[in-house]
C-alpha cells in the first residue's frame, strides 16, 4: 500500500484526510500550525515535523494551501519539497492557483517527480 501525504489541513484537506484514512490509507501530513492537524491526527493521521519530511517519506503528495505564494514556497523554496522527494513521487497540488505557476512547476519537477 502506498503512503500518502498531505500538507494542509483546513476544512476541505482535513475532509479529504478523513476519507482516506476511512478507506484504510496510510497517510501522514503536515501542516505549519499543528494544532489545525489534531481531528486528522485523532483519526488516524501521523504528524510529520516538516514538509520536506514529509516529501521524503511518502508515494503521493497532495497539497492545498491558501494562494499560489504559499504553493510557490512550498515547492520551489529554500526548503521546498521537490528537492526532498524520491524519485517517481506523485505531486497533486489542489489549491487555487493560476496555470503558469503550475506549468512552471512541471518544468522544474520532470523527469524526478510526476506532477498533477
Amino acid at each position: 500500500m502506498k503512503t500518502i501525504g498531505f500538507i494542509g489541513t483546513g476544512v476541505m484537506g482535513t475532509g479529504m484526510i478523513k476519507q482516506l484514512l476511512a478507506k484504510g490509507n496510510n497517510v501522514k501530513v503536515y501542516t505549519r500550525t499543528p494544532s489545525r492537524a489534531a481531528a486528522v491526527i485523532a483519526a488516524g493521521a501521523i504528524y510529520v515535523e516538516t514538509a520536506q519530511q514529509l516529501a521524503q517519506q511518502v508515494d503521493v503528495v497532495f497539497t492545498m494551501v491558501g494562494y499560489p505564494t504559499d504553493v510557490e514556497q512550498l515547492y520551489l523554496g529554500r526548503e521546498g519539497i521537490l528537492t526532498a522527494a524520491k524519485t517517481g513521487t506523485i505531486f497533486v497540488d489542489m489549491t487555487t492557483s493560476s496555470p503558469s505557476l503550475a506549468h512552471e512547476l512541471y518544468v522544474k519537477a520532470y523527469p524526478y517527480v510526476n506532477m498533477c
